[in-house]
């Protein structure tokens, strides 16, 4: 697909013997925000594991139109892609500023760039500016999501790639981690989103995957979903 930044076909992933993900094809154009839904167990986090090459599996990924490389997470992000996982990740001894800090190694000790970047992460989370020197396991719940998210743009990427932001969070603070998704999106940024809470991603997303016993079953447009049935009828015409 030639407008496509990412393009994925017949891709499986495996743990051990067990494949959680079977022959999936998706594709994101350049400077939109899609999103993947779908219950517990569906195979999204799986998705993008696999394309990070942090999980074995068959099939490829095409990214900007050359292959990525294989089982090479450090090769995907210096390529542009920026995975923030679910759970967060972040490091709760260290500060906040040290965590920003590690999503930028790519960088070297070009201190401006590092400063530039910073002073947009503060911009768009004004939170952790103001507990920079504070360690980042006494935050709150959404003040972590906030970090994970901003130590994901120290690292400049071309696609973000989020797993559950709005996992574990009161409906205000998931409210507000997508709102802030969505600006950066309108800003250019494109974005995979794998997400439960379906209404607040369609909200945001141009295009929407429906993931169920770890296979895509549909593909869609927001304005196909009106309700959870409609989520459902999808679902169950996999099963």
């Amino acid at each position: 697909m030639a407008d496509a930044l990412i393009e994925i076909k017949g891709l499986t992933a495996r743990y051990g013997q067990v494949e959680a993900l079977h022959a999936t094809d998706l594709h994101v154009r350049r400077g939109e925000l899609v999103a993947v839904l779908g219950p517990n167990g569906a195979g999204k986090s799986t998705l993008l594991r696999r394309v990070m090459g942090l999980v074995q599996g068959a099939g490829s990924v095409h990214f900007e139109g050359t292959p990525l490389p294989v089982n090479d997470p450090r090769g995907c992000t210096k390529r542009g892609i920026v995975m923030v996982p679910e759970g967060r990740g972040i490091f709760g001894p260290m500060t906040v500023l040290d965590n920003l800090d590690l999503g930028a190694y790519l960088i070297g000790h070009d201190r401006a760039e590092l400063k530039r970047r910073l002073e947009q992460v503060f911009e768009l989370f004004p939170r952790l500016k103001e507990r920079q020197t504070q360690q980042a396991g006494s935050l709150s719940g959404g003040e972590q999501q906030m970090l994970a998210i901003g130590r994901g743009l120290m690292a400049a990427p071309k696609l973000l790639l989020l797993d559950e932001p709005s996992l574990g969070l009161a409906p205000r603070l998931a409210d507000e981690i997508l709102t802030t998704l969505g600006h950066l999106n309108r800003s250019g940024l494109s974005v995979l989103l794998v997400e439960q809470k379906a209404p607040m991603a369609l909200k945001l997303a141009s295009r929407a995957y429906l993931m169920a016993v770890g296979q895509v079953v549909a593909e869609v447009t927001p304005d196909q979903i009106g309700s959870a049935n409609d989520l459902a009828r999808y679902y169950l015409a996999s099963t």
